[in-house]
């Protein structure tokens, strides 16, 4: 649409000026914003070509354009906000088949003032969508993981420091960043305040969740009053703001998505509208994702609004509680607590129910509801894909015929935090409690000891001889970090950690540095648990090692005083563990062909390094192993096993770790290629069983990878968080 002749000046003047306040800008960021994705991979390049100062140049840039790209999407889009309302209030009063027109001329003076405003400020590429590894390259803080080495290489710690800090929130698991943030605080010139989180703005409603949460705890009501409130602003503040980059921010058109058979101009258009309802519908979801978590928080406006309305009857505003009570009762209106608590509210307050529902609560699920109404009509009559993120969706909303599919999903939904549910399923396919055929082997410990499902310690496994056999093999020749891309804290900045791995002691042995019977020995350790467990757990299919690992854990002397970490922190060995929602995600980076884990204990003159397990949350220990000469501990890989090794604060701790898989696609062919050059025939037992069997032989050594799982992403992660 054509700029019409009286604001035609005024365009030009907001241009020339935009023009020279940017050549003027002190942020060093160009009067047109280049695209921040562009200037992204233009810092990892310089990374990895080892230009430190332009690559830490081009990555902070990066950022800020990013921010001011934002910025200049909410500025626009108020700006714009009543641009051609004149047409919208013709629909409703003129008369006619002339309303076509007024929406399109709403529409074009919308885009008009949209395009114009954005164009002013950013480039034509700058405003094009960028790809969904950089989405996760910036959603997931990789961007301060690059930063992080760059500002340590470039000797600006405190920079560092704070890049390191900003990723580590982001990701907790993350073992090298952690051991990283540990040497920084270790360094004379930074100093505490260096850790902070550069992305704290993005997450404002979560810092003042947890406030709210310890003004509970500590009987705190008019301060818990005054953190739930602000939080809930905040929070819808943040869901605003997601909503409108999803109004302004560039979209694909139907065919760029791969969207079929929509050939229309109506077709079109319904897409289009449906994507932009979809993507604010989903800002919830957003808004509802801790940093450093996988999950999003169901309900999470409808639990604000439930701890503030009883902040507010325990702090004595009865009055504040029933409206927070009636907005509360807009998403769950005949929810039998809210009811009979809105009656109690009523009840001290002498029948006054004057109070309404606050006016952002009553627009928000008003509009919500119109959303999905919308959405749920794009499903079944346009074949448009949408997933609901809410629970509270009332079941009228949906159509009949998609119901069934709403109910599932809702199901899911209310399933995945539902600890009881999780912890009382094993689907391992092991039964403990079946033979243990060792002479002299023992059961010390069985499920009911061991307050678990497919838990066991078994005790004389090993003589005392061998024990000592195995330190010793491991004090000759084990290497620091082995197994670990040779880190040699990889779990704490308070231990070293040492390692051995069969096919290593085997070709020490034919270089004569360590002894073959050493060597053997441990190979037959591995198969001797195997026979062990196999038999105890009762397992109906085969069970093949996968990767057996000689390790030994250090206590670093003079650095233990005031140690509060773990050897180990509580993992699950076959998959994502992720405490606070009590899921396990089995996929890739996990090794999810893990099916049964071991220990098999060498000595026990050390302090601390005691095997733990716990409960879902990771915060309740369920059952304890003291580590001794022999014992070997046995469990069942998956989630319903979380444990973890308390601090070793004194001397040496060595085990043999073994892992176990049912399929035998997943054995370990390091193994094999050491039972190969022992056979007289030149082929190991396994090899034999496949020819008697049919079976063919696994093409490659899992035993430190996951399967792949799809096409691989692509993107830059090679060694960039290593100092």
């Amino acid at each position: 649409m054509a700029l019409r002749p009286d604001l035609f000046a005024v365009y030009v003047a907001s241009q020339v000026f935009f023009l020279c306040a940017g050549s003027a800008n002190s942020d060093g960021v160009s009067s047109l914003l280049q695209p921040y994705d562009f200037l992204y991979y233009s810092g990892v390049r310089s990374y990895f070509n080892g230009h430190w100062a332009k690559s830490a140049e081009m990555i902070e840039k990066s950022i800020v354009t990013k921010e001011a790209l934002f910025k200049v999407r909410r500025q626009c889009y108020e700006e714009c906000g009543a641009t051609g309302e004149d047409a919208l209030q013709k629909l409703d009063t003129e008369e006619g088949s002339l309303w076509d027109l007024f929406a399109l001329d709403w529409v074009q003076k919308k885009a008009e003032c949209l395009r114009f405003c954005v164009g002013r400020s950013v480039s034509h590429v700058g405003q094009l969508p960028v790809s969904t590894d950089i989405d996760y390259e910036f959603g997931s803080r990789n961007v301060y993981n690059f930063l992080q080495v760059t500002y340590y290489k470039m000797e600006k710690l405190k920079k560092a420091a704070a890049a390191a800090q900003t990723y580590f929130v982001a990701n907790p698991t993350h073992l090298e960043m952690r051991n990283n943030i540990e040497k920084y605080r270790r360094m004379e010139e930074v100093t505490d305040d260096a850790f902070y989180d550069r992305e704290m703005d993005s997450e404002k409603h979560w810092f003042l969740y947890d406030s709210a949460v310890q003004h509970e705890e500590a009987s705190e009501w008019t301060q818990a009053v005054a953190a739930w409130r602000t939080c809930l602003n905040e929070t819808l503040r943040h869901i605003n703001e997601c909503r409108v980059q999803c109004v302004v921010a560039a979209q694909r058109l139907p065919e760029d998505r791969g969207v079929d058979s929509v050939d229309g101009v109506f077709e079109k258009a319904a897409v289009l509208s449906l994507s932009l309802l979809s993507c604010q519908q989903s800002c919830i979801t957003q808004v509802s994702m801790r940093p450093g978590r996988i999950s999003s928080q169901n309900d999470l406006l409808p639990t604000q609004l439930e701890h503030l309305h009883i902040a507010q009857f325990k702090a004595g505003d009865v009055r504040g509680a029933v409206q927070t009570l009636r907005s509360l009762l807009l998403f769950y209106p005949s929810d039998k607590d809210s009811i009979d608590n809105l009656q109690l509210y009523q009840e001290t307050l002498g029948g006054d129910n004057e109070s309404q529902p606050a006016q952002e609560i009553v627009h928000y699920v008003k509009r919500s509801l119109q959303e999905k109404e919308l959405l749920y009509f794009g499903m079944e009559n346009l074949n448009y894909a949408f997933t609901d993120p809410d629970l509270w969706t009332p079941e009228d909303i949906v159509p009949e015929s998609l119901r069934e599919t709403w109910k599932a999903e809702k199901e899911k939904m209310i399933a995945r935090p539902n600890e009881e549910e999780q912890e009382e399923v094993d689907d391992s396919g092991f039964f403990a409690g079946g033979p243990v055929r060792q002479v002299g082997v023992t059961i010390t410990m069985d499920e009911l000891l061991l307050n678990g499902t497919n838990r066991v310690v078994l005790d004389g496994v090993m003589t005392e001889t061998e024990c000592d056999r195995m330190v010793q093999l491991a004090a000759a020749v084990a290497s620091a970090g082995d197994g670990y891309r040779g880190r040699r804290s990889p779990h704490t900045p308070h231990e070293t950690l040492d390692g051995l791995t069969l096919l290593r002691a085997v070709k020490l042995a034919q270089d004569g540095l360590v002894n073959q019977t050493d060597a053997k020995l441990l190979h037959e350790l591995g198969e001797r648990a195997r026979l062990l467990l196999h038999s105890y757990f009762r397992s109906p299919s085969g069970l093949y090692v996968a990767f057996t690992h000689l390790v030994c854990r250090s206590a670093i002397a003079g650095d233990q005083e005031g140690r509060m970490d773990l050897s180990h922190p509580v993992h699950v060995d076959n998959c994502l563990f992720e405490p606070d929602t009590r899921q396990c995600w089995k996929e890739p980076p996990a090794f999810i062909h893990r099916d049964l884990s071991a220990v098999l204990y060498l000595n026990d003159d050390f302090d601390g390094g005691e095997l733990f397990f716990t409960n879902r949350d990771a915060k309740i220990v369920t059952a304890q192993v003291k580590p001794t000469c022999g014992r070997l501990v046995g469990f069942s890989s998956g989630p319903i096993n979380p444990h973890g090794v308390t601090a070793v604060t004194k001397g040496r701790r060595c085990a043999l770790a073994l892992w176990f898989t049912k399929k035998k696609l997943y054995r370990d062919m390091e193994r094999e290629e050491v039972e190969n050059g022992w056979a007289p025939d030149g082929e190991s037992a396994a090899q034999k069983d496949d020819k008697e069997g049919g079976g063919a032989p696994a093409p490659r050594n899992v035993r430190n990878q996951a399967p792949a799982k799809g096409r691989a992403r692509e993107r830059v992660t090679a060694g960039k968080d290593e100092l």
